[in-house]
């Protein structure tokens, strides 16, 4: 049996979210919507709402429940050794055995933002785009880690390569069109209908209506619904075989996945900072290591520094901080030699066999090649970024 939700309505004013097409700082009234069901922490009491029910202990992580960002959200997280553990399939409950009292929820994107939002949930990981279009700017809302290296594409404003758009090539182009006006606006399907109106508010585009919609938007300018649309490209092979085009000044938003937090939670539930630094020391480890190699090689030579001199100059030899050599012990006439130094440097995966040359060049031998997997610096620089946020 299903319990219909309660539905709370709240003015309040949202801080402007920048993007890279605006200049301006408006301010909005809005209505934040948030819901409580059975299954949410807080209730409804004499027309407040008690968050006492919300004194858990445990600490809640959001992760993507279907699609591509799932698969490869627990891709990442098993890369770091952070394998989530689900027990049944059809339960929305995991845990990461490797982080003690962190409950990992399973749920549509969207939901995680509301949660983190609403407080039933302090960590998530979810698109940049689902944050910017459902958070709507809460300042609740902080990005621990604004780059995780997957689920790129952009969320742009699209029109058709047809018709009164066959000549029209920038936004300005398109503002300035004279078929615009109260009685005969430009009709946009979308399925952002916070960021896509904000940013055509932004820039000056005001005879503007929206339909809300959700999949196979390319079709509705075809259809004779919609003038444009606004919706997530990866490559634009969709728009390109449905006759749209993106236009200059276009792209509202660049996107990829994001690790967010509630500020509540990271300043008052006990556990949440521990665990956040965890994961984001982690996170950061791994993909600092993401496409690097460990290049080891003999060479010989009267000196470590002499060593050092013929390797420091070559351009891609100097590794993350410089090489490191050490000498290669061996008997020789009953007696302990060092005649080859061994080579350890860190190479890009762009420049790998470039650097095998190099090496090879000024008497490099035996060189062994292996993938890295993490590299953890000295501090952070994103968790120092955090406490400042926090000021703590």
């Amino acid at each position: 049996m299903s319990v219909a939700p309660t539905i709370f309505l709240q003015r309040q004013s949202i801080p402007h979210f920048p993007n890279s097409s605006s200049s301006t700082n408006p301010v909005a009234v809005k209505f934040s919507v948030s819901c409580c069901s059975l299954a949410s922490p807080a209730a409804l009491v004499n027309g407040y709402v008690d968050n006492k029910c919300n004194d858990r202990s445990e600490v809640r992580l959001g992760l993507p429940s279907k699609g591509r960002m799932a698969t490869d959200t627990l891709d990442l997280l098993k890369d770091c050794q952070l394998s989530v553990r689900q027990v049944n399939p059809r339960q929305y409950v995991a845990e990461i055995p490797q982080i003690s009292n962190l409950e990992v929820w399973f749920q549509r994107p969207k939901d995680v933002v509301r949660k983190l939002v609403s407080g039933d949930l302090d960590l998530g990981i979810v698109g940049l785009d689902t944050v910017m279009e459902f958070g709507q700017g809460n300042e609740d809302l902080i990005l621990v880690h604004d780059s995780l290296d997957y689920g790129d594409c952009r969320l742009s404003l699209a029109i058709p390569k047809y018709g009164i758009f066959e000549n029209i090539n920038s936004l300005k182009e398109l503002a300035e069109m004279p078929q615009w006006t109260p009685e005969r606006p430009l009709r946009v399907a979308t399925g952002f209908t916070y960021l896509g109106p904000k940013f055509m508010k932004d820039n000056g585009l005001s005879h503007v209506t929206f339909s809300s919609a959700d999949g196979a938007l390319e079709a509705a300018p075809a259809m004779g619904i919609a003038d444009a649309i606004v919706d997530l490209v990866s490559s634009g092979t969709t728009l390109r075989e449905n006759n749209l085009k993106e236009i200059q000044g276009g792209v509202i938003l660049e996107s990829q996945a994001v690790l967010v937090a509630s500020r509540k939670s990271l300043i008052q539930r006990k556990g949440v900072l521990d665990i956040t630094r965890e994961m984001l020391e982690r996170l950061e480890a791994h993909l600092k290591a993401v496409g690097q190699f460990t290049v080891t090689a003999n060479m010989r030579g009267s000196s470590a520094e002499e060593v050092a001199e013929r390797v420091l100059s070559q351009p891609s030899l100097s590794g993350l901080e410089g090489p490191t050599i050490n000498p290669v012990f061996c008997k020789r006439d009953g007696k302990v030699a060092a005649d080859y130094f061994a080579i350890v440097i860190c190479v890009p995966k762009k420049a790998l066999y470039k650097s095998v040359q190099q090496l090879r060049m000024i008497g490099g031998s035996g060189v062994l090649i292996s993938p890295l997997t993490y590299i953890f610096d000295e501090e952070t620089p994103r968790w120092h970024q955090l406490l400042s946020v926090l000021g703590l």
